[in-house]
């Protein structure tokens, strides 16, 4: 059972937005943790399964845990006496939209072919599949809106990217998503988005679950950003400070602890 005397373990694995946000969230509260990367390793999936969970970040004590894509679930599960930071607008979330997608598209087209099939840092998956995964997260929102199912971490994970795709391939797939996202913000009657929505996290308003459909492929659009630099190659204008203001993204760009 769930005792306040158990240490809190922070499953996770590298290149995972969210669970480099639940880390450094965890550490300015003051909250001591025992990090586990499943990342290639068995022993710590075996762990995490034997809670009942699949996916990270998962936030555990004793035989209890929390999905930890939404920080207000976290402060809940361990009784913070803290805020989450103020979700933007709706409005404002398509606005940063636009900009995060339409600029991980321009950073992918300045990828060069062959990168896109190696491995960056210290997880063991191609560049294509990051670069895909930047906007299937953007798309598997939209058909959860559309179709009334739930939001599972399959659907967003799903990578129907052949390895064959070029730069301009992924870059004109999320330019297609992009306007999907367009039309959608344009047609949807309730631009409060109060509605709930049912999520492999459980269920949150639409607001917030957009705000993570914004943020999530907005830090991976500063990875990109981050493998054009350390390949030597200055990312063409690159998103500042000011273009990603408001949204709850983890200081770091790369997780590599």
């Amino acid at each position: 059972m769930q005792t306040t005397t158990e240490r809190v373990r922070v499953f996770w694995q590298p290149g995972c937005t969210s669970c480099l946000r639940t880390k450094e969230f965890l550490t300015r509260a003051g909250v001591d943790y025992e990090s586990i990367n499943v990342h290639g390793n068995d022993a710590a999936m075996a762990e995490l399964r034997k809670l009942g969970a699949r996916s990270v970040p998962v936030v555990a004590r004793g035989d209890q845990f929390v999905f930890a894509q939404a920080i207000g679930d976290v402060i809940g599960f361990l009784g913070l006496k803290v805020k989450p930071q103020e979700t933007l607008a709706p409005e404002a979330l398509m606005q940063k939209l636009d900009l995060v997608l339409t600029a991980a598209a321009r950073y992918i087209r300045q990828i060069p072919a062959p990168e896109l099939q190696k491995p960056f840092r210290n997880r063991n998956r191609p560049i294509r599949a990051l670069a895909f995964h930047v906007f299937r997260i953007v798309e598997g929102f939209l058909e959860s809106m559309q179709d009334g199912k739930e939001l599972t971490y399959d659907r967003i994970m799903r990578d129907e990217a052949p390895a064959n795709l070029s730069p301009e391939d992924l870059a004109h797939y999320g330019e297609s998503v992009l306007a999907r996202a367009k039309a959608w913000w344009v047609a949807y009657p309730d631009k409060s988005c109060a509605k709930p929505m049912p999520t492999y996290f459980g269920e949150h308003p639409v607001h917030i679950v957009l705000e993570r459909t914004v943020w999530h492929p907005a830090q991976h659009t500063r990875q990109l950003m981050l493998i054009l630099e350390s390949l030597g190659i200055a990312p063409d204008r690159p998103l500042s400070e000011a273009d990603l203001a408001g949204l709850p993204l983890p200081e770091k760009a790369w997780d590599e602890d």
